[in-house]
């Protein structure tokens, strides 16, 4: 949450000239509801049962995608297990609580942060999910503190060393 999984992804997708499919908003277009309004009426487990299924189908397409997962999407062994099964390069894009807060300070679309104390909610989250993270990860990158485009671009200079070995 907070990372720049969207951002940076659009940029990787036009990089690679390759279809970026970010797996929340095709939840959103499919069901004609923003994700706050799936929490609302589903709740998280009714939302993770959509985001599982996305999953699934995004990842059986043929053709090469981006694609830019939800953060929780690693909370459910069956997706750790399809994000392990040799569909490409898992990235975990990497943030400090700090990072993640100061990136979402404003935005109220994130159902998980619509609580009092964010900021325990967040190491909370980053505390339970890093190690699911890790566990499907092929890389680990570091989103940092300058602008998506440059991360990207030093993401893309990792992805086309790891191409080249």
């Amino acid at each position: 949450m907070g990372a720049g999984k969207s951002t940076i992804g659009r940029q990787l997708a036009e990089h690679y000239r390759r279809p970026l499919v970010d797996i929340d908003s095709a939840i959103e277009e499919r069901c004609g509801a923003d994700i706050p309004w799936i929490f609302d009426v589903e709740g998280e487990a009714g939302f993770r049962r959509r985001e599982s299924a996305m999953l699934a189908e995004v990842l059986a397409e043929p053709q090469p995608l981006v694609v830019a997962t939800g953060g929780g999407i690693v909370t459910v062994p069956a997706n750790r297990e399809l994000l392990c099964s040799g569909v490409g390069t898992v990235i975990y894009l990497t943030a400090s609580a700090a990072q993640i807060l100061r990136r979402t300070r404003n935005d109220s679309s994130r159902p998980l942060l619509q609580v009092a104390d964010r900021a325990a909610v967040v190491e909370q989250i980053l505390a339970e999910r890093e190690p699911l993270y890790r566990e499907v990860a092929g890389l680990t990158f570091r989103s940092g503190d300058g602008s998506a485009g440059r991360s990207a671009a030093r993401l893309i200079e990792q992805l086309d060393a790891l191409a080249a070995q």
